[in-house]
């Protein structure tokens, strides 16, 4: 799905502050609105970051908060910054909508941000990556189940697992989820994601998983919920291949599961894990 061409007179290639994107593809029932850094004097098909920020957030505040505005004026790649149109700033991860491609809720507005944004500036397919926290780590698990061709990696940063929070209504809010009392087998969590894009058998993205061991606002067997669900769905063992202590910090461990999939267990930290922006770009390869 490709936005008509007449969008892409919109911004100036070379636009050096936060704008807004009225419009980022064809009419659909979620409200989300766009907005979008790009530095000045960007590369050829540069790479397409989205940060999708936290209950309560907007764009203008994760634009002011995250270091991506700086990062990318260092490594010149765009940022898209999705702002919920929810009551609370919440992002809808647990209607049957989002949890489906391009069902029309929350999830769909951000892919087509995300297309939109690779065909304005040339972006590189290969490289469109999400990054999330909270409420947007849900959403960047959700983003990579439904939308696996169009991401190449994705952090969630104290979030849930795709499918965790469904409650079959918009915005909902799933007790059982956020207090950990899930009681689904690896293969039932990897059915939220295998059922979001039914058929699907291609590449899927690259996934990182951020969790804190005193999380008390998502509690921290999700943090087991996110890793059952994608060592299932690329095959992999549940237990570690490898783990790094005092990685990337002290009292972190970095745990690999595969090439694809790595968690990092962050002792004694509460909810909203501090976002490590350089080992981001690290794990993106940017």
């Amino acid at each position: 799905m490709r936005p008509p061409h007449v969008l892409l007179s919109l911004l100036p290639l070379s636009a050096a502050q936060l704008q807004p994107v009225p419009t980022f593809g064809p009419p659909i029932p979620s409200r989300a609105k766009m907005f979008v850094y790009a530095p000045p004097n960007l590369p050829p098909n540069p790479a397409i970051l989205l940060g999708v920020h936290y209950c309560t957030g907007t764009a203008q505040g994760y634009y002011n908060g995250s270091p991506y505005k700086r990062l990318a004026d260092e490594k010149k790649f765009v940022v898209v910054y999705p702002e919920s149109p929810n009551e609370g700033g919440c992002w809808d991860v647990s209607s049957r909508a989002t949890l489906k491609r391009d069902g029309g809720s929350d999830s769909h507005a951000i892919a087509n941000m995300a297309r939109w944004a690779v065909e304005r500036y040339n972006g590189d397919r290969g490289r469109v990556f999400v990054i999330g926290e909270s409420s947007g780590g849900m959403m960047a698990s959700i983003l990579a189940a439904a939308y696996p061709d169009l991401f190449s990696a994705v952090i969630n940063y104290s979030g849930v697992a795709a499918g965790c929070f469904f409650t079959d209504s918009v915005a909902g809010w799933n007790g059982n989820c956020s207090g950990g009392r899930m009681n689904l087998t690896p293969e039932e969590w990897a059915r939220w994601v295998l059922d979001a894009y039914p058929g699907y058998n291609g590449t899927r993205p690259r996934m990182q998983v951020y969790h804190g061991s005193a999380d008390d606002v998502i509690a921290p067997a999700n943090y087991n919920y996110s890793i059952a669900q994608w060592t299932t769905v690329f095959g992999y063992p549940g237990t570690p291949l490898e783990e790094k202590r005092d990685v990337p910090e002290r009292r972190y461990t970095t745990q690999v599961f595969g090439e694809k999939l790595t968690g990092i267990w962050a002792e004694g930290v509460g909810h909203g894990v501090p976002v490590h922006g350089e080992e981001d770009m690290k794990f993106f390869g940017l």
